[in-house]
C-alpha cells in the first residue's frame, strides 16, 4: 500500500515464509514464556499472517488491518478529512489515517504512545475535560470521522468484559454527539452480539445508516465487531 492510499489494501496471504522466523525459533520463544497462556499467545503472534505483515509493513500492531479492511467496505477514510481516534494506543489506526492522506488526526489514550509523523498524541482520559481540550487543539475544525477502538481489560467473564466495553462505547458516542461535524461518521468497538438496543436507538436517532461489521483482521474467536454509523443529522 502507498503512503497516499490510493492503491487497494490486499489482506495478507497466510504464507508462512513470509514471516522471517523460522519454525524452530518460534518455538524456542514460546518455551522461554513463563505461563502456558503466555506460550499459547507468543505462538499464535508468531503465526499470525497479519501480525508479520504488520511487521513488513510497519505498522505498529495487527489492528490496523482491521481498520483498512473496515475502510475497504464502508468508505470511511478520505483524503482532506479530520479524525479523531480513541483509545488510539499503540497508534496503528493513527498510522493508517496518516498513509491515507487525512488532513489532521488526533488521538488519545491513557498509555503513553510513541509518536506517529503527521499525528497530534495526548496521554490523557477521554473523561477529562482538559485532557480532551488538549486533544482537540490538533484539529482546525470539527471532525468529520471519529474513531473508538476502546476496550476494557478481560477478565474472562463474558458479560462483565461485554458491559466494560459498551460502556467505553457509549463514552465514544456521547464524545461524538458534542463534536462530530454534520454529516460525519462514528466507527466503535463493541462486543457480545454488538451496540446495546440503547445504543442502537441513539445511534439510528443520530445516523442515517447503521451496521455491525466484523473485518477479517478480528480473529473468529473473539467476541469484537465494530458498529458503523454515517451521516450524523446533527452538528
Amino acid at each position: 500500500m502507498t503512503d497516499d492510499g490510493k492503491r487497494r489494501w490486499k489482506g495478507p496471504t497466510g504464507n508462512k515464509k513470509s514471516s522471517g522466523r523460522r519454525a524452530g525459533e518460534r518455538k524456542v520463544i514460546a518455551y522461554r514464556a513463563k505461563s502456558e497462556s503466555s506460550k499459547k499467545w507468543i505462538e499464535r503472534q508468531l503465526s499470525d499472517p497479519y501480525v508479520q505483515k504488520a511487521h513488513s509493513e510497519g505498522f505498529r500492531a495487527r489492528a490496523a488491518y482491521k481498520l483498512l479492511e473496515l475502510d475497504e467496505q464502508v468508505k470511511l477514510l478520505r483524503p482532506g478529512m479530520r479524525v479523531v481516534d480513541l483509545g488510539c494506543a499503540p497508534g496503528g489506526w493513527l498510522q493508517v489515517c496518516v498513509r491515507r492522506g487525512v488532513k489532521e488526526v488526533v488521538g488519545i489514550d491513557l498509555l503513553e504512545v510513541e509518536p506517529v509523523s503527521g499525528a497530534h498524541i495526548v496521554q490523557g482520559d477521554v473523561n477529562e475535560s482538559n485532557d480532551i481540550a488538549e486533544m482537540m487543539k490538533g484539529l482546525t475544525g470539527a471532525p468529520d470521522l471519529i474513531l473508538s477502538d476502546m476496550a476494557a481489560n478481560t477478565t474472562g467473564h463474558k458479560q462483565t468484559d461485554s458491559l466494560r466495553t459498551a460502556a467505553l462505547a457509549d463514552m465514544a458516542l456521547a464524545f461524538t454527539e458534542e463534536n462530530l461535524v454534520r454529516g460525519g461518521a462514528f466507527c466503535s468497538k463493541v462486543f457480545q452480539g454488538g451496540a446495546t438496543p440503547e445504543m442502537m436507538a441513539r445511534l439510528k436517532h443520530l445516523f442515517k445508516s447503521v451496521k455491525h461489521i466484523k473485518p477479517p483482521a478480528s480473529r473468529a474467536g473473539s467476541p469484537e465487531l465494530f458498529v458503523v454509523a454515517k451521516g450524523f443529522r446533527y452538528g
